[in-house]
């Protein structure tokens, strides 16, 4: 194996590790959220704005967190594609087409690392990973109607957490909700990844995520 091929995946986790903990966990948790919506006819002018303004509140931190998993889908496909092209220049694999699906690219690392996806449970969760950032990304499309499909607990919450203010009819996209645990749990899928695909030794096969 040569010797850039050893050392990326474990640059790759330490990497989008310290991402997630000095970026995405504590900017998340600097937005104000509010449990509950309050709804009906408020009695002053300042109950009403104090509404207006919660339900800014939540919608602001759930683009925030949106923003983020676009932002992990992102670095994390850019390190599959530098790892890809790294094992197919030392003659690990055959070239990807120049126009590679993210999990073209996720396969191709996994079959080079005898990774099984499905056993070990990562796929699932990366390819999660790469449709919220399409979701975020382009909105409604084919997309989206996979992830509604393939994760529709990301659809599921009380109306009086989150509500749509952009105008017009409700879009599907808009309505998706990105909580800090789910931001969680795909940091630490591609942590994981990285460190199962490591041949030095210790290779950290969990995350402190």
């Amino acid at each position: 194996m040569h010797d850039l091929e050893r050392q990326l995946p474990r640059i790759f986790q330490a990497n989008i590790v310290r991402l997630y903990a000095r970026l995405v966990r504590p900017g998340l948790a600097s937005l104000p959220v509010h449990a509950e919506l309050t709804f009906g006819v408020a009695p002053t002018l300042n109950d009403f704005l104090d509404r207006a303004a919660a339900q800014i509140d939540n919608y602001t931190a759930n683009e925030a967190a949106k923003a983020f998993a676009l932002t992990l889908a992102a670095v994390f496909e850019r390190q599959l594609s530098a790892w890809a092209q790294t094992i197919v220049a030392a003659g690990g694999a055959s070239p990807p087409g120049r126009a590679a699906r993210y999990e073209a690219l996720l396969d191709l690392c996994a079959s080079h690392a005898s990774i099984d996806l499905v056993e070990s449970g990562l796929g699932p969760l990366l390819v999660e990973l790469l449709l919220v950032g399409n979701v975020v990304r382009h909105g409604e499309g084919p997309s989206c109607d996979r992830l509604h499909a393939m994760a529709p607990q990301l659809w599921a919450y009380e109306p009086a957490e989150l509500v749509d203010i952009v105008a017009g009819p409700p879009r599907i996209s808009e309505m998706m909700r990105i909580r800090g645990d789910d931001l969680a749990r795909y940091a630490r899928a591609a942590g994981r990844f990285w460190g199962r695909v490591d041949p030095l030794p210790m290779a950290a096969l969990e995350v402190p995520v």
